[in-house]
Formats: C-alpha cells, structure tokens, sequence
C-alpha cells in the first residue's frame, strides 16, 4: 500500500499542509500513521479525494490559452488502471488536470501500475508517457514506454519549439485513388 506523508500529499493536491490537516480534522480525508509514527495519507484515497477536487466547479467559461509549452511534466497520483491481455489504460490525477494515458500491458506490469501511486505524465508533442519517480539517483536501464497519440501532428503549427533539431518540410498530401479509376 503507498502512502503519503501530509507535506507530499498536501503538495499533490496543491493545497498547504495546513490546509491538508484542516481537512483531516474536518473528516474530508482520511488519514493514517505511517511506519515512522507520522501521519499519512493512503495513496488510493488520496487519488480519490483528488479526482474530487478536480470535479469542474460549475459554468465556467473556458479560458483563452496565453501561452504553451511543447514539453510538459505534471506530477500526480494515478486514479486507476484497467487492463485487458494487450493494453492498459492509465488515468493520472494531477491537480485540476487528468490524463488518461494508453500503453502496452507489458508497460504497465512492469512500473507495476496501480491506483494511489505517485506518477508523472511526461507530454512531449503528441505523446504522453508515465514515469514513476525514483526514490534515490539511480535510473533504471529499461527505455521509457512510449504511450499513446493524442492527436496527429499538424504540419502548419509551426516549427519545433523544442529545441529537439530541424522540422521536416510538410508532407504533400497524397492524391486520392478510386479503385474504379482504371
């Protein structure tokens, strides 16, 4: 079971520990003592207590964009993980933001994926990936898992803003073909 001691949860949610405290002492979220004798919050409620902060406040307008980036990273808990023999689904609450993220099941098993646990979704032009967090400075030796497209890249956004090399030309787009045109 993950848990999470009030200064990391409180910062997940976006809120100050005292806040966080507030709202145990409330009974909006339950806590625990951890191992240490500290108090704690369990990963799985956390993520939902999460997803309840996140629910949309009411008939806000949407806001015009000001500005974007092409390389975001947004730390997070994951809410839940459905999986079937090929594919797993992946939801990560991150503040008001929520991915849902699609990779391998392999992927998923292997960063042993599951409800309550701290994630990153890592979003780089088209592609979101999730990355677990490491405790010390090591790294592991397996490649990061490539997830899944979110849109089609768009030949007049532009060039790379990323710093990432030269933007290939724009392909021109293929006449099409009727196989009564013979």
């Amino acid at each position: 079971m993950t848990t999470f001691r009030i200064r990391e949860a409180s910062s997940l949610l976006g809120v100050s520990t005292d806040t966080l405290r507030r709202w145990a002492d409330a009974g909006r979220i339950n806590t625990i003592t951890d191992a240490s004798g500290r108090l704690a919050v369990d990963g799985v409620a956390l993520a939902k207590f999460a997803q309840e902060l996140a629910e949309p406040p009411g008939n806000e307008a949407d806001q015009a964009v000001a500005a974007h980036s092409a390389r975001n990273r947004f730390r997070g808990l994951i809410t839940r993980v459905v999986r079937d023999t090929v594919m797993a689904q992946v939801e990560i609450q991150a503040g008001q933001h929520r991915f849902v993220s699609l990779l391998s099941r392999e992927a998923a098993d292997e960063l042993g994926l599951e409800p309550g646990m701290l994630a990153v979704a890592a979003i780089k032009a088209t592609n979101v990936s999730v990355e677990i967090p490491g405790t010390g400075p090591t790294r592991s030796s397996k490649p990061p898992h490539q997830l899944a497209v979110l849109s089609t890249p768009n030949a007049a956004a532009g060039p790379d803003r990323t710093g990432d090399g030269p933007v290939p030309p724009p392909r021109q787009p293929l006449e099409p073909v009727s196989p009564y045109s013979q």
